[in-house]
């Protein structure tokens, strides 16, 4: 979940923020408010899947057409849905229309770390042209200030695995997951540090959650 925990710092919404914080399921949380329910006990686990598909497609930018495609309900249903995102999280909403006026005025948006992402389209009169960079707009400054993260957590993973003399290798990236291949006997000392170094890589105003696993294999760790 960490381009919604980005997306909580970035937009300073009080309501996502509040429930990170308090650990609540950000996507039982959202079902809560877009299906107007008073209680996590009612939320079955397909309105927690649907509360998903909108709290990651708010991410992309989404419309109500491409949400009501994508978890199979009407455009009606998905605009309602949409508005009632948007009337919980106040501050998501301003932050994507500030996003789009401030890639229109200086033609690009940046990443936490100021990594640029120029939109030569914001301005183009082919709408499908322009849509697609006022999308773009919206989601750099999350998707990439994640990827970003990452990176850094990879680079102070490495550096502590040398500073701790592991004989563990990081293999592999996937998304905000780090795979490690190391000794039966340091999975103990990684168990304590990789979440400890991740956590840390970035200072947010939501904390970063780390969890790990391990097997014999990624499947098992899965």
């Amino acid at each position: 979940q960490i381009e919604l925990r980005v997306l909580a710092h970035i937009s300073g919404d009080e309501n996502m923020q509040a429930a990170f914080k308090s650990g609540l399921d950000i996507h039982a949380n959202t079902a809560m408010n877009i299906f107007n329910l008073d209680s996590p006990d009612e939320v079955t686990p397909n309105l927690r899947r649907q509360a998903k598909a909108v709290n990651f497609g708010i991410v992309y930018g989404i419309s109500d057409f491409g949400l009501a495609r994508n978890i199979g309900i009407t455009n009606k249903e998905a605009k309602t849905f949409i508005d009632n995102y948007f009337a919980a999280f106040p501050g998501v909403h301003q932050y994507m229309q500030k996003s789009v006026a401030l890639a229109k005025k200086q033609g690009y948006v940046e990443t936490l770390f100021k990594r640029r992402r120029y939109l030569p389209d914001i301005h183009a009169k082919n709408f499908n042209l322009r849509s697609f960079a006022e999308r773009t707009a919206m989601n750099t400054p999350i998707q990439g200030s994640a990827a970003d993260i990452i990176k850094v957590a990879m680079i102070r993973m490495n550096e502590m695995l040398a500073k701790e003399n592991l004989a563990a290798k990081m293999l592999l990236q996937v998304h905000d997951e780090l795979i490690f291949e190391a000794p039966k006997e340091e999975i103990p000392i990684l168990e304590r540090l990789v979440p400890e170094v991740m956590d840390s890589a970035v200072k947010l105003t939501v904390p970063l959650k780390v969890e790990s696993k391990h097997g014999r294999s990624w499947f098992d760790a899965k």
